[in-house]
């Protein structure tokens, strides 16, 4: 049975810290155990400037089995598949221990963007070319950022705030948000229909 007094108490602390880490986590609907993460890309890297959302679904064993996270925002890096944005890393996997929370995974992930480990790739294609042309993988990593995670990110919190400060809740907002592809009007006309 996941452990939702312990998950309340982690979304806190990310709320918390948010301005110091650029981190947040809320709930993906009207359930803890399906979860949105946001992490800011890393200063002098190719990812810099793209807000990354993460899809976080917590198992039933919670906090003893770790969160299942994988990249709702395409990203290109070796280990984190273009395809389906599946992450390879070993504390999501048998390196997780109960001691840690959603928020020290989410900075796992964020220091795995910052190095990557192409000899234990999740995307080999893409491991390939991070060893032989680098260049070509930064120049591609960047476009990436630049197309994924910064156009479908630009203004979504403040969508998010107005539609919040017409009295509807952040998570049925940001539902509504994603159920629309960002649309702030649809998201409204949803969110008005019921």
């Amino acid at each position: 049975m996941i452990d939702f007094a312990r998950v309340q108490k982690e979304l806190q602390e990310c709320t918390r810290d948010m301005e110091a880490s650029g981190i947040r986590v809320s709930p993906k609907g009207d359930t803890l155990a399906r979860l949105i993460g946001t992490i800011p890309g890393p200063i002098g890297t190719p990812y810099e400037g793209g807000t990354f959302q993460i899809d976080i679904s917590l198992p039933d064993g919670y906090p003893f089995e770790p969160p299942k996270m994988q990249f709702a925002t395409k990203v290109w890096h070796p280990n984190i598949s273009s395809q389906s944005g599946a992450i390879c890393l070993d504390i999501l996997k048998d390196q997780w221990s109960p001691a840690l929370t959603l928020k020290t995974a989410l900075l796992s992930v964020q220091a795995l963007l910052s190095a990557p480990e192409p000899d234990d790739p999740q995307d080999a294609v893409v491991a390939q070319q991070y060893l032989q042309d680098y260049q070509t993988f930064v120049g591609t990593a960047r476009y990436w950022t630049e197309t994924f995670a910064k156009a479908s990110s630009l203004g979504v919190e403040e969508k998010v705030q107005k539609l919040v400060e017409m009295g509807f809740t952040e998570a049925l907002v940001r539902s509504a948000l994603e159920a629309v592809g960002g649309d702030e009007n649809l998201a409204l006309e949803r969110l008005c229909s019921g």
